[in-house]
């Protein structure tokens, strides 16, 4: 098991910025992959706001397991 403090940490990010940076990401990637039919150069800017998209879910699992952030 982890260092508890590390639940709390996973908290705090997922409860106040977590959901901020999905939403932004969102927004960005549904423009995004809509033009990226034309410009395929958009791909892996896609990749990245995808990964924006899950982050909630990288905290809650890292809230789950306790775990460091490195």
């Amino acid at each position: 098991m982890g260092n508890p403090l590390w639940f709390i940490f996973w908290f705090l990010i997922f409860w106040f910025i977590s959901f901020f940076v999905a939403f932004l990401a969102a927004f960005l990637y549904i423009i995004c992959y809509v033009l990226e039919v034309l410009f395929s150069g958009l791909s892996g800017l896609n990749n990245l706001l995808l990964k924006g998209i899950q982050f909630p879910h990288y905290c809650a699992v890292g809230m789950k397991e306790c775990k460091s952030p490195l």
